[in-house]
Parts: structure tokens; sequence; C-alpha cells
């Protein structure tokens, strides 16, 4: 059992009978009353985000998770393709277990979260940021030098982005998978 001071971004614990995942917290001490904390929890099963508040202090029961790492190999009817990188076992998994699925190119590493006690896949975490090349971009207008003018991008893996409008097609962007934004141009 952990306590509400334990609480981190990432955890997974064990919350109504299912499986949920800590996206964000905030421990709050109002000025009249106990203290608490204020988290959003994604539900593991059917990827629903809930608020919920926890009095500080609160015992928590936390979800025993094993975080194992995977390649992307590709994508077909059945789903996309992981390979084991200690095992080279494969498994394929649904769409919906993957956020940021757009972003999947061959090669990529993910981690994959188990059950430690049932073996379920519960959900596949994208690395926080991809580089991915510009397939096409419509050319900047010159004389249009505000510094935020963006044009939309088609990447790689066929995923649509805003960029500045200095980025051309064939450079390649580091693109933050989370906010599904670009980040910054990748110097070659």
């Amino acid at each position: 059992m952990a306590s509400t001071s334990d609480i981190k971004n990432g955890m997974c614990i064990v919350f109504k009978t299912d499986i949920y995942k800590i996206v964000e917290f905030q421990h709050v001490k109002p000025g009249k009353g106990p203290a608490f904390v204020r988290t959003k929890l994604k539900n593991l099963s059917t990827g629903r985000v809930i608020d919920n508040t926890i009095p500080a202090g609160h015992k928590i029961e936390e979800a025993r998770v094993e975080r194992r790492t995977f390649q992307f190999l590709y994508k077909d009817d059945s789903g996309y393709h992981f390979m084991n990188n200690q095992t080279y076992d494969q498994i394929a998994l649904e769409e919906k277990l993957l956020d940021g699925h757009e972003f999947l190119s061959e090669g990529i590493n993910v981690e994959i979260l188990y059950h430690a006690e049932t073996e379920k896949i519960l959900t596949c975490d994208m690395p926080d940021y991809v580089e991915l090349e510009v397939t096409y971009a419509e050319p900047g207008v010159k004389g249009d030098s505000s510094s935020t003018a963006t044009k939309p991008a088609t990447l790689s893996t066929g995923a649509i982005v805003h960029v500045p409008i200095f980025i051309n097609e064939g450079e390649k962007i580091r693109v933050d998978v989370k906010a599904k934004s670009y980040m910054e141009r990748v110097k070659s």
C-alpha cells in the first residue's frame, strides 16, 4: 500500500476494482480544512479519463505492472505489430491501446505495460518525442516572417502537424507525441 505522498505521474493504481494510470496530480493545501490530492486518472481498460480527489495521507493500492520494451514492426488489418527486444516474441495491438499511433514509424521503441499478475496488456506508452521527415509542406510566403505563422505539414507516417513557415519538404523535425505538435527542426 502506498500513500498520497507517493503519488507521481505514470503510477498505476487499483481504484474501484479497475486499474488506473495517474495522468496528472496536484497536492492542495487549502487555507481552511485538510489537505488533499487532486488527480486525473485514466482507466486502462476503457481509456476514459476521470477526475478524483483523495484526502492527504489516504492509503492507495498500487497496481503491480511491468514495463517491457518493444519495437514497432508494421501495421496491417489485424493491428499494430511489435517485437519484444529481449525474447523476440511478436504481438499485435489494437489501435485503442495506442496514444499517438499516427507517429509510429518502423523501428521506434515503445514501452508496453503488463499487469504483473494476469500478464494482460494494459497500454502502450509512446516515446515523449519522435523525429520524422516532412514529406509535404506548402512553400513559405516570402516576407511573412511573423514568428507565430504556421502551416500544415504531412510527415513520413502520414500524420499532419502545424509547423513554422520556414520548414520545407525533406527536412527532419522533432514532434512532441503527447501534445501532437512541432518541437524543433533536427539538425543533420
